[in-house]
């Protein structure tokens, strides 16, 4: 019989090979495409998703939260912390945003010990040191400065860091179901809203040329476009639920490593779609990420105190 680990498992791959075709479907939408398009679009057709999914399986669906603060806040964290990942991918090789983003247990770790002063023992605050070492092999500062791009995937993982130990404490009384539900709504509105906002100021790709993909107004005319939308939103919840299926079935530690298959997923489809090869020094950087993060997910399950291994790293 199959163990509830090793289907857990198998759920995580799945859903990571969904959020690599999704990856690399909105680093295509940059050059003609609108990133809030996109999160607006995803949003609705990722809460309708959520929605009949939840209604099927005989849930109860509830969109209201018993933290409202805590819930308001984390979905400005995600929309604001994706938002700046997806716009990293239209500047940045896909491995490297990918493994900037998951220097996230670092950032869990280090809240968790400086921040929330809980009890992280030396091995992992020496693991989340060489982690951030890693990171800066990949950012890579010089005296001439270094990539400003770079900062926005770990940007995304401190905002994620942050609302996933939101998520840990207010998941007593929200459901993981509710929580999916004021992300997906939350990107809908706050995509929406500023949309409109540009679109009333009159402030579009010719005004802001780099930031062209956050800027540009929306379009409905080009089928190709609105389709690959769809499917973003359609993938981007399926690998949500897999995600959420593999954490409810399996134990957090045993399958949470799996996520980092993303990275090599990101690694082949850079280089066969886009023939991107990452330098040695970020090869290097994202061996120490990994395997810093991987020891941290190692000494979580040791110790039983579990910091970084509860949730899904990627959404």
């Amino acid at each position: 019989m199959v163990s509830d680990d090793f289907r857990g498992a198998l759920f995580i791959l799945a859903g990571m090979l969904i959020f690599s075709v999704q990856d690399v479907l909105i680093r295509q939408l940059s050059d003609g495409g609108s990133l809030l398009q996109v999160l607006t679009m995803r949003g609705v057709l990722g809460a309708l998703v959520i929605s009949i999914f939840v209604k099927l399986t005989g849930r109860q669906l509830t969109i209201s939260s018993s933290y409202p603060f805590l819930a308001a806040s984390r979905v400005v964290l995600f929309f604001v912390g994706f938002l700046c990942f997806y716009f990293a991918l239209s500047h940045m090789r896909l491995a490297e945003a990918t493994a900037l983003f998951f220097a996230s247990p670092l950032f869990i770790t280090a809240i968790s010990k400086l921040v929330l002063k809980e009890t992280v023992g030396m091995f992992r605050v020496a693991a989340m040191i060489i982690g951030f070492i890693g990171v800066m092999f990949i950012v890579q500062p010089s005296a001439d400065g270094f990539s400003v791009i770079a900062i926005f995937p770990l940007f995304t993982a401190l905002t994620y860091s942050i609302s996933m130990m939101i998520a840990r404490h207010t998941k007593e009384k929200d459901t993981i179901w509710q929580q999916m539900l004021h992300l997906y709504i939350g990107s809908a509105l706050f995509a929406g809203v500023a949309s409109l906002v540009l679109y009333i100021l009159g402030l579009d790709e010719i005004d802001l040329p780099y930031a062209g993909y956050i800027v540009r107004q929306w379009s409905f005319a080009d089928s190709h476009v609105l389709s690959i939308i769809c499917m973003v939103a359609v993938i981007g919840s399926t690998g949500m639920l897999l995600l959420t299926s593999a954490y409810r079935v399996g134990t957090p530690s045993v399958v949470a490593p799996f996520e980092y298959s993303l990275l090599f997923l990101a690694g082949a489809w850079g280089f066969f779609l886009f023939g991107e090869v990452p330098n040695a020094y970020s090869i290097f950087g994202m061996v120490l990420i990994v395997s810093s993060s991987l020891f941290i997910f190692v000494r979580e399950a040791v110790r039983k105190r579990p910091l970084a291994v509860k949730t899904s790293l990627r959404t």
